[in-house]
């Protein structure tokens, strides 16, 4: 019988799951009623604190608390398959977090920084503008400036830790980012993107965001991919290792850590399928609340609905198709706090709950205890910093105050009130956390738990403690605080559960209507938030009432404390199936391999069909034979991806979409064929 390893790495647990491939596969279809048996193929899981200043140290706590309990004469050495999935690059995007990068545009305006949200998610990187690119043809739109590249790098290489590059068209003739990418490797050690690697879509600035977004992840992932495949080793697993892409499937190890940015939703699709798979659920609306996030998604007959126009993370729409899922930064870590515009809030920066600081560093616990006795007036009081991962640059790459911002924290936490003297060091401080290396903590849903009692795995007097000092707080934004602790508690509970079952409606008008909250208005923001008000009243003029058709399948370690209440005022059926908590890391093992290659057919000039191929072009004097070229060399392609990516016993399935305009008259004008192949393949095993 195979024995998979599913692990899940998250913003607060990492997850370990055995699976029995066996029983799994035997209980994968059904219906909601067949539940019971689906989630045969779980043996054993295991949960541990998610570690990011080093990964291995959690990942080893899962990995080493669930390996004792494989089957009796099985042995880690007879673990055929390793798989993870990661919600890390997911809410490092949300979180606006990521190491710095150089992007390296090819032939693009100035102002495409301008569009598709670019400018603001390269924040302070460096950009370099450089003659080059290509025409919608294919051809070359001007010489690449080579001397101007090479100086760039050479400038750039000691402050970034990868490099992005992107030029105009490329996905019509590449051969201009290949020269770069060759370039950048002679002359650095730094991780290179390229936009073709990517995606064949049109939409520079859009293509150009999502190199961007991947180079950015790059050492991310490279950092986890490294921890995995140390420990595994020291426990003498020999299996492969694959990532869960973001529509589900399997990529190997190596080819994850070349395009990160596909599994920016690993692990909501990871989720998905860990639904699927656990509930045996058909047609619902899968909400799953890690953390840091709330990913909600829909599966249709059994899979996951994907989005063919690119995943949206943190507001970005990306390139890559994944599934079509919505992420809302609100999630068991989320921070609470009282935002000017809106009132009183949670999320969407996680942030390390007060209870789980204090249960890692004693100390913390008397410096509340000092604040809490302190009558004065204190900035920042019930917050503290600490770092959260290595530098990914090395002190290169951190200016004179943020250098000593970093040194300070060296010992462990320091409370924000110690730290935070000056304007300046704010900024420092906030230059660090905005790039991943250093996280806040403070009070968040989960130190609510603790104050109510529902939750005891923390330091409950650091939960009860943060609860008063944030009562402390000058009330502003029309927010009356609560008289006590307590009180605070159910108010962020309830807050929440509003926050919950607003964004799980916004997902529901979104997916039936195309109308995102941006377009409420006043008037739909009232009629959703007076629908999932607890308590309409008698004396209300009306009652409303939005109704969730489908079911609804809650996963994740916190929904337990939530979802009953959502679903309630959501007015549908919950579903919370058995090992919701890591439905992740049981998805991360349940999912194939499936890579596919797409080549565009063009008409340059009259009788003239020009196929735009991975490596170059090709022209041919009629459609029908580049078609069947251009589907040979995709086939090839795409069963080679599938093979890098780790695929056995792999099939095909081929499409063709011709864009033809129509004139009055019969009149018939080509003007583009997309050819695409899928290679669909199960994961290659160890042999035993």
């Amino acid at each position: 019988m195979p024995i998979l390893l599913g692990l899940d790495t998250g913003g607060t647990y990492t997850d370990a799951v055995l699976f029995d491939q066996a029983k799994g596969a035997a209980n994968s279809g059904g219906t909601h009623a067949d539940a019971k048996l689906v989630h045969g193929g779980v043996l054993a899981t295991a949960k541990s604190l998610t570690t990011k200043h080093d990964l291995a140290i959690g990942l080893k706590g899962a990995i080493e608390a669930v390996l004792p309990r494989l089957p009796a004469g099985v042995t880690p050495a007879d673990i055929a398959l390793v798989s993870m999935s990661t919600t890390l690059a997911t809410n490092a995007i949300v979180e606006g977090h990521g190491a710095p990068i150089c992007l390296i545009l090819l032939g693009y305006d100035v102002k495409a920084l301008e569009r598709a949200g670019l400018k603001q998610a390269l924040g302070s990187d460096p950009v370099v503008f450089a003659t080059g690119g290509h025409k919608p043809t294919g051809d070359e739109q001007a010489p690449l400036d080579v001397e101007a590249i090479r100086g760039a790098i050479l400038a750039h290489a000691p402050k970034v830790a990868a490099f992005a590059v992107s030029g105009y068209f490329s996905v019509r003739n590449p051969s201009h980012e290949i020269a770069v990418r060759q370039m950048i490797r002679e002359l650095t050690d730094k991780p290179v993107s390229c936009g073709h690697e990517l995606t064949s879509k049109l939409d520079a600035p859009r293509r150009a965001l999502t190199v961007a977004l991947n180079a950015r992840l790059i050492p991310q992932l490279q950092q986890l991919i490294r921890a995995v495949s140390g420990l595994l080793a020291e426990q003498g697993i020999k299996a492969p290792l694959m990532v869960v892409k973001g529509d589900g499937s399997l990529i190997d190890q190596q080819v994850a850590l070349t395009c990160p940015v596909e599994t920016i939703l690993s692990g909501p699709a990871a989720s998905l399928v860990g639904a699927r798979h656990l509930s045996g659920a058909d047609t619902v609306m899968v909400s799953d609340m890690g953390g840091t996030t709330t990913d909600i998604a829909m599966l249709r007959h059994g899979r996951p609905v994907l989005n063919k126009e690119g995943a949206v993370v943190g507001g970005w729409r990306t390139m890559v198709e994944a599934v079509a899922v919505h992420t809302y930064g609100l999630g068991g870590d989320s921070e609470v706090r009282i935002d000017e515009h809106h009132g009183f809030m949670v999320g969407p920066r996680r942030v390390v709950a007060l209870s789980l600081l204090a249960q890692l560093y004693p100390k913390v616990l008397d410096t509340l205890r000092a604040q809490l006795a302190n009558e004065d007036m204190m900035a920042y009081r019930g917050q503290f910093a600490l770092r959260q991962r290595p530098l990914d640059t090395g002190s290169e790459g951190l200016s004179d105050g943020q250098m000593k911002v970093w040194e300070a924290l060296g010992d462990g936490p320091v409370a924000l009130a110690d730290l935070i003297f000056s304007p300046a060091i704010g900024r420092h401080l906030a230059r660090l956390v905005d790039r991943g290396l250093v996280i806040i903590s403070g009070l968040t849903p989960s130190d609510a738990a603790h104050v109510l009692g529902r939750q005891t795995s923390w330091c409950v007097e650091a939960a009860e403690i943060g609860a008063e000092l944030f009562l402390r707080r000058a009330p502003f934004a029309g927010w009356i605080p609560p008289k006590d602790g307590k009180e605070l508690a159910e108010a962020i509970v309830e807050q929440v559960v509003v926050q919950s079952g607003r964004v799980i409606l916004d997902t529901a008008i979104a997916e039936q209507a195309g109308i995102d909250t941006h377009h409420w208005g006043t008037l739909g923001r009232y009629l959703v938030d007076r629908s999932l008000s607890p308590d309409q009243g008698a004396t209300s003029l009306i009652d409303v009432a939005l109704k969730l058709n489908f079911p609804l399948v809650a996963i994740g370690a916190p929904v337990g404390s939530y979802y009953g209440e959502i679903a309630r005022r959501l007015r549908t059926e919950l579903i919370i199936p058995p090992h919701a908590d890591v439905s992740n890391a049981v998805g991360a093992v349940a999912g194939g391999v499936m890579q596919r290659v797409a080549i565009t057919i063009t008409q340059p000039t009259e009788g003239v069909f020009r196929a735009h191929l991975p490596n170059g072009l090709k022209d041919f004097i009629d459609l029908e034979t580049a078609a069947a070229f251009a589907r040979d060399v995709a086939g090839e392609e795409a069963g080679a991806m599938a093979k890098k990516a780790g695929a056995v016993d792999i099939e095909f399935n081929h499409e063709r979409a011709d864009k033809v305009f129509e004139q009055a008259g019969g009149l018939r004008i080509f003007m583009e064929s997309m050819v695409s192949v899928t290679a669909f393949g199960r994961p290659a095993l160890a042999q035993g």
